[in-house]
Formats: C-alpha cells, structure tokens, sequence
C-alpha cells in the first residue's frame, strides 16, 4: 500500500482553508454607511440628525402668543392671546395697572376689552371709558401679539377665491368701527359691516345717552343706520332735532369708511 506524502497533504489542507474564508467573504452583506447611503438606505442615526437639524415636525399653527409690554401713566399693559384655526379664542391680559384706584379701572376694563377683542377678531376695539390709558396701553400689545401670530402661522397655500351664495365671487364681510366722535352731548361711534365693496349694516356702538339725548339717540340713531347702508357713504341727511348727534354720526362713519377702504 502506498503512503501519501506529508508535504502533500498540508497543501491540499491549507488549499482547502482558503477557498473556505473566500466564500464566507462573499456571502458577508457590508456594513459600510457610505456603499449603504449610496444603495438608498439611510441609517437611524442619519434620520434622526436631519429631524433635529430641521427643527423636528414643526409648530402647530396656533398657540398662545404674548405681545410687547407697553407702558402707560398708570403702569405697564401687557396681553396675551390664544389663537386656534386663524382664530382668536381667548385674550387676557397678564399685565395691566395695579394699586390705588388703577385696580378698580383694571376691573372695569380689561373683562370688557378681553370680550371685544374675541368679538371682533381685531385690535380695533372700543376705548372703555373711564380707563382711557389702560385701554390704548391694551390695543398696543394685543396689536403686537397678533403680529407675532401672523409672523409664525405657516404661509397658506394659493387658492381661488370662494363664491358666495349669489355664484359670483366676492371679498369676505368684514366689520370696522370709526373713531370716537366727541359731541356737545356725548360720545358718538359708528361700527360698519362692508362686503362686496359695499356697506351692508351700520350701527351706533355709542351714542349720546340721558335726559332727553336718550329720545333723541331713539328718535336719530335708526335713519342715520339706514342712511348709511342706503347712501353707502357719510354724505347722509342730519336728523331734525338731533344735529349734533348726527353730525357726530357722520364724522365716525366716515372714519370707518377710511379704515375699510372708501
């Protein structure tokens, strides 16, 4: 019987060897980040980088946003809105006048002035009487608080204006109050609602009021409202018996006429 060579056989053995780590070597997947960004993979850590850089998902549209403290004679003003859908659901002021009778003019008017301002979705809200520098000190920061909220609301995307019920398209009602103006009997102020370019309503938030002005507010108050929306402009007849109150009428209206475009 013939014996086979030692040499011979640690040959064939080593032979073996290699052709066993050359298959392996080719069955093993590579773990290389850059072969594996390049086949269209991208590694957990790499996401979560890009999320972070990117400031995550983003704010929600809405929130709560607090305007600029503004100073007044009495103390500083400072207000605070919640906004939700394009909409103003709450305003309250986190700052307002304390001390002496600044309490009893903070109570008075800031649960008025939060009120108007969820009305009337504007910063043109009414002046409370009595609490002249508390209410300007408050249409300050809540104007800057609304600017804020338009400044972080994610830009809306382009689309065609809607169609009222007519069928023909048309700009949105909206609703505008006129300066205050001072009469012999008192305050007279005009609120306006304009759409399609045209005035659909007008009202007196504030007329001459005791003895015998509240006749005469009753008597001139309802022409003059139907004058403006008939006329669609302040150039309306004086009521007989009640001048200076439609004068008054007229100079407001006209005010609210300028703000909402001619």
């Amino acid at each position: 019987m013939r014996k086979s060579h030692p040499v011979r056989r640690v040959v064939l053995a080593t032979a073996a060897t290699v052709s066993g780590v050359v298959l392996l070597l080719s069955l093993k997947p590579s773990s290389d980040p850059a072969s594996a960004q390049a086949g269209g993979t991208i590694p957990q850590q790499t996401a979560a980088a890009q999320e972070s850089a990117q400031g995550g998902t983003g704010a929600a549209a809405g929130g709560a946003v607090t305007g600029d403290v503004v100073q007044t004679q009495y103390g500083p003003v400072q207000v605070r809105i919640t906004v939700s859908g394009n909409k103003i659901m709450k305003s309250e002021a986190v700052q307002a006048p304390k001390g002496g009778e600044s309490d009893q003019k903070t109570a008075l008017s800031v649960p008025k002035l939060n009120q108007d301002v969820v009305a009337k979705q504007s910063p043109q809200i009414d002046t409370v009487s009595g609490a002249t520098y508390t209410s300007e000190g408050y249409k300050k920061s809540l104007q800057s608080a609304i600017d804020k909220a338009n400044a972080a609301a994610p830009a809306q995307p382009s689309a065609q204006p809607s169609k009222p019920a007519g069928g023909s398209a048309g700009a949105a009602a909206k609703t505008v109050t006129g300066a205050v103006s001072q009469t012999q009997y008192g305050p007279v102020q005009v609120r306006i609602t304009v759409s399609g370019g045209k005035v659909t309503k007008a009202e007196a938030v504030q007329a001459p009021k005791g003895g015998t002005s509240d006749q005469k507010t009753a008597l001139s108050i309802p022409k003059l409202n139907q004058e403006a929306v008939a006329a669609g402009s302040a150039d309306i007849d004086s009521v007989s018996g009640a001048t200076y109150t439609s004068e008054g009428y007229k100079k407001s209206l006209q005010s609210a006429l300028d703000q909402a475009g001619g």
